[in-house]
Parts: structure tokens; C-alpha cells; sequence
């Protein structure tokens, strides 16, 4: 993972920012792509840009793992990640592609609970990083961009769901023959 500073001299230290790659204006600009993003006023996304960091992950790489603590989300600036659990018997089990404009990570932030999934990214990846107290400000201070995100939590649940019974009609195929 190589860190695209919105400009951190020193990686560990999350809220010192020297030398920026890309102005704060420019990732505002950004995330106004993001749907529930694209209606907010200027001065909030320069907000979330400056308190947010961007991330370069390498085709592989993971940028979170199922059981880690939810300690923020992810927007996908460009490429796709893919989402992946683990079966019972330790075969991973591709649960979804993720893109551009996508907030991933959320439900985790959301819950409180630890990831119920990994993300890998498919490709070249650029995301910017929200940690959860952010993002759970940006949601409780505006309830468009929280009812945008309970409408994708939503979406991938039935998403979830519809998968399960496919597998299930297919197990069942499978089971008669």
C-alpha cells in the first residue's frame, strides 16, 4: 500500500499534513463524484477531504480483513476491490465487485462490529480512507448522506440474499443427482 498523501509528511502521524500531491480542493472535487457526496455543500467535502487520507493499493492487496476492528470506510477513487469471505471450510467466497464512486467498510463503522468481509483490491486501487468518528459525524449531521448509506446497506443485503438462494437452489440441484 502506498500512501497518495492529501499530504502526510510522517504516515503515522494521521493529522499532520506538509506536502499535498493533490489539494484539498481537488479531492473535494473528487468526492463529489460519490453520489451521496454530490450534493453536499463545498465547505463540508473540503471538510472530509482534509480529515480523510488517500491510499495507492497494488493489484492483491488488502485493505481490510474480515474480523478486523471497524475503525473507518473506504471510498474507491478508481478501480475495483473485490469482497471476500472466508467458507467454513477456509475457501474464500467472492462476495461482490466494488468500484468507483463506492463506499465500502461501512456497515462495519455503522454496527460497531469487526468486518464480516475482506477487500482486495482488483487492480490498481485508489481510495480515500474516512475513519469511523468522521463518518459517523458526517451521518448524524446530515441524514441525506445517512439514508444514502442505509439505501446501500440495504442494496447489498438483498444483494447478499439473492446469492444465498441461488446457492441454495443450486445446492439443492446439485443434492438430487
Amino acid at each position: 500500500m502506498k500512501r497518495r498523501f492529501a499530504g502526510i509528511s510522517n504516515p503515522e502521524a494521521k493529522h499532520e499534513k506538509t506536502s499535498v500531491m493533490l489539494n484539498i480542493s481537488q479531492e473535494a472535487e473528487l468526492l463529489r463524484k460519490v453520489p451521496m457526496f454530490s450534493k453536499m455543500e463545498s465547505s463540508k467535502l473540503k471538510l472530509l477531504a482534509f480529515t480523510s487520507d488517500s491510499f495507492t493499493f497494488d493489484h492483491g492487496e488488502s485493505l481490510c480483513h474480515a474480523g478486523d476492528a471497524a475503525d473507518c470506510a473506504y471510498v474507491i477513487m478508481s478501480g475495483e476491490v473485490e469482497v471476500i469471505a472466508e467458507a467454513q471450510d477456509g475457501t474464500e467466497v467472492l462476495i461482490g465487485v466494488r468500484g468507483s464512486n463506492e463506499l465500502i467498510g461501512e456497515m462495519a463503522v455503522v454496527t460497531n462490529e469487526p468486518r464480516s468481509a475482506s477487500v482486495r483490491a482488483r487492480g490498481e486501487v485508489v481510495a480515500m480512507r474516512i475513519m469511523d468518528e468522521a463518518l459517523l459525524k458526517l451521518m448524524s449531521e446530515n441524514p441525506e448522506i445517512a439514508l444514502d448509506v442505509m439505501r446501500q446497506m440495504a442494496e447489498r443485503l438483498a444483494e447478499t440474499g439473492r446469492k444465498y438462494q441461488e446457492v441454495q437452489i443450486r445446492l439443492r440441484h446439485y443434492e438430487s443427482q
